[in-house]
């Protein structure tokens, strides 16, 4: 729907109706104007980012031990969403310049298939690291306001910055960092 590279404003009602299998014009029956399109397709994108931050926590290995898991479902929310930056640029500037709000992040329309949001995920995993301890319960509070902005830096450096050129070896080692201070920092 974004065109390579694009973002909000790469969004081609051509393509967004294509891909819905309707004509151009038909995209206008279902939505009220550009910008609802544009909304639309930004709870897609944040879908898609909650799908990528699962997918990544799905992948863990089976463990024991409750705070290895806490701390390794934490770790992968992080590389999740660094992962979809990478891989969907257009998607996830479309997921993020278009909000007015926090609020947006949080809806319904942008719950992955596990039914929870990024943001949710966020703090299902915080709330993991506090159950076992490993985040005192007076740091909890707003927790994921912190590793949140600090994720997202990163991740646009890698979707626009100059980390968009790093091979992927060097943004993974770059990531595991990123998360090791998060991790200790919270």
């Amino acid at each position: 729907m974004a065109r390579e590279g694009g973002g909000p404003q790469a969004i081609v009602l051509r393509e967004a109706s294509r891909r819905a299998g309707v004509a151009p014009n038909a995209a206008y029956t279902h939505f009220k104007d550009r910008e609802a399109l544009v909304q639309a397709v930004a709870r897609y994108a944040l879908a898609q980012l909650a799908a990528t931050m699962a997918t990544e926590q799905d992948a863990l290995p089976d463990t024991e031990d409750p705070a290895v898991a806490a701390r390794a479902r934490f770790r992968a929310v992080g590389a999740g969403y660094v992962r979809f930056a990478r891989a969907e640029p257009g998607l996830f500037r479309t997921a993020f310049a278009t909000q007015h709000d926090v609020s947006a992040v949080a809806e319904p329309a942008a719950a992955g298939p596990t039914g929870r949001s990024a943001i949710e995920l966020l703090a299902d995993a915080l709330d993991g690291l506090g159950e076992t301890g490993l985040l005192p319960p007076e740091r909890r509070p707003g927790a994921e306001f912190l590793a949140w902005p600090t994720v997202h830096g990163l991740a646009y450096l890698a979707a626009d910055g100059p980390f968009r050129f790093l091979e992927p070896d060097q943004l993974g080692d770059l990531t595991a960092q990123l998360l090791d201070m998060i991790d200790r920092g919270i």
